[in-house]
């Protein structure tokens, strides 16, 4: 980490405040007589007050050297002038420069005190009103009260932002409720590392033995494991890990845990012969997808009669003929209340939707088409000929500031008007966003869902797809004849053998799928930035956009970190018009290929049409188009969407030229060339190997080394993930 620089002074003036994040540029006059710009969360400064700032020194393109505020302290103004410039800034509602120049004359150095402790003094000023006085000090109480926040929270080298959601969520009381509980800054909104959170709350003088401190531990323990793909935990294992992570003993965690049951914060049922434990969201979520799919098999409807000859009539219509597993997939949706369709690449997924889709018509049924991402989105609206649209879109999703949850508008109080809803993607749907798309459905509604089940699960918890298939509940049909035209294709041939065990075929005579055997790091990514700058758009006639660099792991010197910024020198090069702005390590500038990190559900974008949306979301991908001459702003293209973001925001997103191989899961590509060299072993399973693979619609090349692409073959582990659903909906087909 580089060494952070410490100034001292007197903010200026403020160029740039966004009241909402507290993203901050200002003019800050330092002991020595130097104007120093800095740049940071810094909520609520105003000229006057004295600052502390500790960070690193980025160069802005246009506005040359500023500083990053990394750590901060602040104290209010002393003397007169510097109270009237505080005052005056706008500060405290109801008070500008005139009525500032009135109180600062008549109380002088007290005025601050006057203003927070003794507001009815203000009617000795002639108009002020008891009512205005008091207005005027409730305003100033609450700009004191984020400011000793922040204060607080800086003790212990928190961020200020955090500060921002604390008074979010818990108004003007949220300093009080921190002080009392220290590890609600381990909770979804804020989300501090409990380690963290434990050493302030000890500093504190909590009582390491305390509820407090155990149920903040259970309940990390919880929300840790959701992140790793976990429903549940099995109780034992929850006590144990509890008891390792805040060194207590067992009959403490198990005393925590106890309370947290009797609250209904922590569910405990009897699931596959564990006791597992559940967050009571996560409990909530897959009971109620398991009853919901319960409900709409109960609601089947058979009309194969109809059926059969509709389909004959749309193979004439469409001049061809179905396989009989495909005739069977497009069947089994006119009389099935749900239908899964799965299968690898080649085996005619694509063609078994259009004609389900083409059926639906003929039935007369209102239909909607979704996927997960955006991307996947387009590509199914591409292939059908039907619009598709995300699942969050579909459902109306939008963020609830107060709860700091996502909500959607279709509930089952608002269900969707529609008569059938076709999913694509669904190896990437996981179980909250699965259960929020049932709760949209109106009895009855046909629900078709298709995916590949040997591609990776999903990032968030669950293993809906996998449990819906080995329940034995829902009618699934596999797709496992690969067509002649698809077997043709060599991206294809070599997909299917690594989903059975055996290497991929490692030669240069294949047509679409080349292997460049590099056994060492830095020639791998020499021989992929080559690929991807000269090579493929020389020789082969494909632009730099239309190739994606795959790699199983962000870290090291085959990983997308190290190759972002190699990729970005080669294909987007510094240039004098071109803008750029820096956010930590990492440097953006116009026309990056970058992707957004995590979900934001307040982006706004607009389409060219004038459509408007909100939300990004975690592998979105997008294309710097400018940014702004201060560097407070850049605008994005998302696939035709554009959207705004702050430099604030910057943390949000990375580059995109290199990708994990998870990050492009449901993502399909003119080209990939894929990065093969060892990686935590975790990462060097088959699955990963595959999804690679089939990410590739025209050009596959495996850069790498060949003793790491045949053992991610043959490693066949997969990572147990704790899920309850399966289990349900079995059980429930036992009638117990």
């Amino acid at each position: 980490m580089e060494e952070l620089i410490t100034h001292e002074g007197t903010v200026h003036s403020i160029i740039f405040q966004n009241a909402e994040n507290g993203y901050t540029v200002l003019r800050l006059l330092t002991e020595e007589g130097e104007v120093v710009t800095v740049v940071g969360c810094i909520p609520c400064a105003a000229p006057g007050e004295h600052l502390t700032v500790s960070g690193v020194w980025e160069t802005h393109p246009q506005h040359g050297e500023q500083l990053r505020a990394v750590e901060l302290e602040r104290t209010l103004p002393e003397d007169e002038e510097e109270i009237f410039s505080y005052l005056s800034s706008g500060v405290c509602k109801g008070v500008g420069p005139a009525t500032a120049r009135r109180i600062v004359d008549r109380f002088g150095i007290e005025t601050l005190d006057i203003l927070e402790r003794e507001p009815e003094k203000l009617t000795l000023l002639k108009g002020v009103t008891a009512k205005k006085a008091q207005e005027i000090a409730a305003g100033f109480r609450q700009h004191m009260g984020l400011r000793r926040l922040m204060d607080f929270l800086a003790r212990y080298e928190l961020p200020p932002v955090l500060a921002m959601q604390l008074r979010q969520q818990y108004g003007d009381g949220a300093l009080e409720m921190v002080r009392e509980n220290p590890y609600l800054l381990s909770n979804d909104v804020c989300g501090v590392e409990f380690s963290v959170t434990d050493q302030m709350a000890l500093s504190m003088g909590l009582d390491p033995e305390g509820d407090a401190r155990l149920q903040a531990a259970v309940t990390f323990e919880l929300s840790h494991n959701e992140n790793n793909g976990h429903v549940f935990l099995p109780r034992p294992k929850l006590v144990a890990a509890t008891a390792q992570l805040v060194q207590c003993g067992e009959e403490l965690a198990e005393r925590a845990l106890d309370s947290l049951l009797e609250r209904g914060a922590v569910v405990q049922e009897h699931v596959a012969n564990v006791e597992a434990c559940y967050l009571r969201r996560l409990w909530d979520a897959e009971a109620s997808a398991a009853a919901r799919v319960n409900s709409l098999l109960a609601a089947e409807a058979d009309r194969s009669a109809m059926a059969d000859r509709a389909i004959d009539e749309i193979q004439q219509e469409q001049g061809i003929s179905y396989a009989p597993q495909q005739r069977q997939a497009v069947e089994l949706a006119a009389r099935t209340g749900v239908l899964i369709l799965t299968g690898g690449p080649g085996t005619g997924k694509t063609t078994t939707v259009r004609g389900i889709v083409s059926l639906f018509r003929k039935m007369g049924l209102d239909m909607v088409l979704a996927a997960p991402t955006g991307r996947a989105a387009k590509r199914m609206s591409e292939l059908t000929g039907v619009e598709a649209q995300t699942v969050h879109r579909l459902l109306g999703m939008s963020w609830n500031d107060i709860t700091h949850q996502v909500t959607f508008q279709k509930t089952e109080k608002e269900p969707l008007e529609t008569d059938a809803v076709i999913v694509d993607e669904m190896s990437m749907v996981d179980l909250p966003l699965f259960s929020a798309l049932l709760r949209a459905l109106r009895p009855g509604t046909r629900l078709v869902l298709v995916g590949d089940a040997d591609q990776l699960p999903s990032v968030g918890a669950g293993n809906v797809f996998s449990d819906l298939i080995r329940s034995g509940r829902v009618e699934t049909v596999f797709l496992r004849e690969v067509f002649r035209q698809a077997e043709q294709s060599a991206i294809i041939r070599n997909a299917h053998a690594v989903n059975l065990g055996q290497p991929p075929k490692l030669t240069n005579d294949q047509g679409d799928f080349f292997f460049l055997c590099r056994r060492d790091a830095e020639r791998t990514v020499s021989t992929v930035v080559e690929l991807c700058r000269q090579r493929l758009p020389e020789k082969m006639g494909i632009p730099a956009d239309q190739i994606q660099v795959l790699t199983p792991t962000r870290r090291g010197l085959s990983g997308t970190i190290h190759l972002n910024r190699c990729l970005q020198e080669a294909l987007n090069p510094r240039r004098a018009d071109k803008r750029e702005i820096l956010w930590g390590e990492r440097l953006f500038r116009e026309g990056d290929r970058i992707m957004q990190t995590k979900n934001n559900y307040d982006v706004v974008w607009e389409k060219e049409d004038g459509t408007m949306g909100t939300g990004m979301f975690n592998g979105d991908v997008g294309k710097i188009t400018q940014i702004d001459p201060s560097g407070e702003w850049l605008a994005v293209d998302f696939d035709g969407r554009a959207a705004m973001y702050t430099a604030d925001m910057l943390n949000e997103v990375d580059l995109a030229y290199a990708q994990t191989v998870h990050k492009a899961q449901g993502s399909e590509y003119r080209a990939v060339v894929m990065a093969a060299m060892p990686a935590a072993q975790s990462l060097m399973v088959r699955g990963v190997l595959y999804t690679a693979l089939t990410r590739a619609r025209e050009l596959l090349i495996v850069v790498g080394d060949d003793a790491a692409i045949r053992a991610m073959a043959a490693n066949d582990r997969q990572q147990r993930r704790y899920s309850g659903l399966r289990w349900r909906l079995a059980h429930s087909s036992e009638g117990k």
